[in-house]
């Protein structure tokens, strides 16, 4: 039973440049221009008119767009929850224009080791990290840290739980790898270790969206019968003001936005692609969290029910719950 025909969640790439080189991404390989001010004024009042909820500013590394403290306060003035992750190379010079903005900060970071943390990253930036750590919590702000869990980091999470999140009053949002198009995320985490994760969740103070866990352990998106609602619950669009459909990391087809995202949005060709969401040959044995946490939330299924709690425990420590509709 699907509860939710409007759309939850835009992805906004201001950039897709990068200042890391992240072994699990390829999206810094790519070139790219900046989103522009005005562009994403006229795209953000569409996007309240859709009904979107949410808006990711994202990219590459959104803290490369000099303007990135101008779209947030637009957003979040309009009544969108913010959210933007950050490898936070940048954080440290731009948290004061940053203040208030962003509803959910997340800093990545995938382990206690600084060594390790900057192989995966491709750059020095854990020092970073931390520094941006106090800087956000001396101005008020409450950052998240996102760890992307491979196999080979799972034993980190200890560790940073222990050293990092409990005497910082963070929260640690658990974020299993996923591969796509020729990014290998390295071997799958076996059942085991699924389990260990799904145990590591349910403590304080640490977020894991329960309804990745099970559609691993059933092998992913089935085309036969989707779980994935990419193109009708997020709207993607590109640093080239373009609407992407299914969505970024399949990118099947895009679509100039020139003025006017709602009616691109609502157009036969863009809902004939809607139709065809998670059926998609590439669609099969899909995992990628960007989409299946939206997806999750707009029908009334087993992952429904699965992700609710850990969605529900997320919200009440963010105080985004009054805003959001679960």
């Amino acid at each position: 039973m699907r509860l939710r025909s409007k759309p939850v969640l835009c992805n906004y790439y201001v950039t897709y440049r990068c200042n890391a080189k992240c072994s699990f991404c390829d999206i810094w390989e790519k070139p790219s221009p900046y989103i522009t001010l005005e562009d994403v004024a006229r795209n953000l009042r569409d996007l309240k008119r859709l009904g979107v909820q949410v808006v990711d500013f994202t990219g590459g590394e959104p803290l490369l767009h000099r303007q990135i403290d101008q779209m947030l306060g637009l957003a979040h003035d309009m009544g969108f929850i913010t959210t933007l992750t950050t490898n936070a190379m940048l954080y440290p010079k731009l948290a004061q224009r940053l203040k208030g903005k962003v509803d959910m900060l997340h800093f990545s970071l995938d382990s206690a080791d600084k060594d390790e943390h900057d192989r995966g990253r491709g750059v020095a930036c854990y020092d970073f990290v931390m520094e941006s750590i106090q800087v956000a919590r001396e101005l008020g702000e409450r950052p998240d840290i996102l760890f992307t869990v491979f196999r080979h980091n799972l034993h980190q999470l200890e560790e940073v739980y222990q050293k990092i999140i409990l005497p910082n009053k963070l929260v640690l949002i658990l974020n299993p790898a996923f591969e796509y198009n020729e990014v290998d995320a390295g071997e799958r985490l076996t059942a085991e270790e699924l389990r260990y994760l799904s145990e590591f969740g349910k403590r304080r103070q640490v977020y894991l969206n329960e309804g990745f866990v099970q559609l691993r352990l059933d092998g992913g998106n089935k085309t036969a019968k989707p779980v994935c609602k990419a193109a009708s619950t997020t709207l993607v669009i590109s640093p080239e003001n373009e609407l992407i459909l299914p969505c970024y990391h399949l990118g099947a087809q895009s679509f100039p936005i020139s003025g006017n995202l709602h009616d691109v949005y609502l157009s036969q060709e863009v809902e004939e692609l809607k139709r065809q969401e998670g059926r998609l040959p590439a669609c099969e044995g899909c995992t990628i969290n960007c989409y299946m946490q939206p997806s999750f939330a707009v029908e009334m299924n087993k992952y429904f029910w699965k992700a609710l709690p850990s969605t529900l425990k997320y919200n009440y420590l963010k105080g985004t719950w009054k805003r959001l509709i679960v």
